[in-house]
């Protein structure tokens, strides 16, 4: 049976990954830096950092794999930020995963990269061939990570390399900063939007995600596809469509995009809002991205709709809320992001 190795096994997407893959026939061996709590006859799990060059070595070394799926990321939202962890967990830690697959005879390689590597409305849809723009440490190392790959499939080699751009990951189970989001509407607060709430920002559902993951597979060489929904509604629609399905008595308004964007990064700059500048830039902009490359070359197709994908993540925290807020030793998607002065404005609401 195929075998392959998941980094950030025991995160939001990377453990749905484990398991689709554990379901799909696969052996899997999960790597991460926080404990996988996942039990299956055909997987194994490895606490450890990417960047010990040694622990990954010695577990190239143990197994051989058919294919290395690199969802691990640092992130960038909290209100103090490490960017020297950032920046070696995303650049640093990425060349060393796929030299040392690579080196090891591994056919292919799936990393997932991010639609932050732009924080600004382009005005149509974003291409594969559209030069990034990030404007925070996030987008910046993700950017890197892909061009240490370019740089390896450059080089030559056997290894076929697929990198996967996607906008924000939704399915049950997804909290981080949307977390603040559904707390908000669990506990009837006013929704806020930045401007009318008129943008059009787009997501992606995991399972979708995943389902591209393995039909990369099928890709020869080195490729560049961007994934996400379609038909992307506005965020005050697709906010109003949660509320109404949870039965919230939360309403949806606005605040001038202009004052409320010059707050966010102030709060940014003072470590009192989890939003980064990523996050406050895109708030009240449009991002789609172009998935035709990936519909027309693999056959690809996402499935559920931005409002659909954000139901089923606020059914799973109305469900577990109390849970959910004692978590701990789980990674950043898995458990809420701090409020921060968020908080505040929840007060007010």
């Amino acid at each position: 049976m195929p075998k392959a190795l998941v980094t950030g096994g025991a995160g939001f997407f990377g453990g749905l990954l484990k398991q689709r893959l554990l379901t799909d026939g696969w052996e899997v061996v999960s790597y991460d830096r926080v404990p996988d709590a996942a039990r299956h006859e055909r997987l194994t799990s490895i606490l450890a950092d990417l960047r010990d060059g040694a622990r990954v070595e010695q577990v190239f070394a143990a197994h051989r794999f058919d294919a290395v799926f690199h969802c691990a990321a640092a992130l960038a939202h909290g209100l103090h930020i490490d960017k020297q962890d950032i920046w070696t967990s995303n650049v640093d830690a990425t060349r060393l995963l796929a030299g040392t697959a690579q080196r090891h005879g591994v056919p292919k390689f799936i990393f997932l990269s991010t639609n932050c590597l732009w924080a600004r409305n382009l005005g149509h849809p974003v291409a594969e061939d559209e030069p990034p723009q990030p404007v925070e440490i996030y987008g910046e190392s993700k950017w890197a990570g892909e061009k240490e790959l370019a740089r390896i499939a450059e080089n030559g080699g056997s290894m076929d390399i697929v990198m996967l751009r996607c906008p924000t990951i939704i399915d049950s189970g997804r909290l981080g900063l949307l977390a603040i989001l559904f707390e908000f509407i669990h506990e009837n607060k006013t929704v806020w939007v930045v401007g009318d709430g008129g943008n059009h920002y787009q997501f992606i559902y995991a399972e979708d995600l995943a389902q591209a993951c393995l039909l990369a597979l099928k890709a020869k060489g080195f490729h560049l596809f961007h994934v996400g929904s379609d038909n992307v509604p506005s965020l005050r629609q697709t906010y109003e469509a949660v509320i109404g399905a949870a039965g919230s008595r939360s309403r949806v308004r606005s605040l001038p995009k202009g004052p409320t964007l010059a707050l966010m990064q102030l709060a940014h700059h003072l470590h009192l809002s989890p939003l980064g500048p990523y996050h406050y830039r895109m708030i009240a902009e449009d991002f789609v991205f172009d998935t035709s490359a990936i519909k027309r070359e693999l056959g690809w197709q996402p499935t559920l709709t931005n409002g659909q994908m954000l139901e089923r993540a606020y059914r799973y925290y109305a469900e577990r809320s109390r849970e959910i807020h004692e978590r701990e030793n789980v990674s950043a998607h898995s458990k809420p992001a701090s409020m921060g002065l968020i908080r505040l404005l929840k007060w007010l609401s």
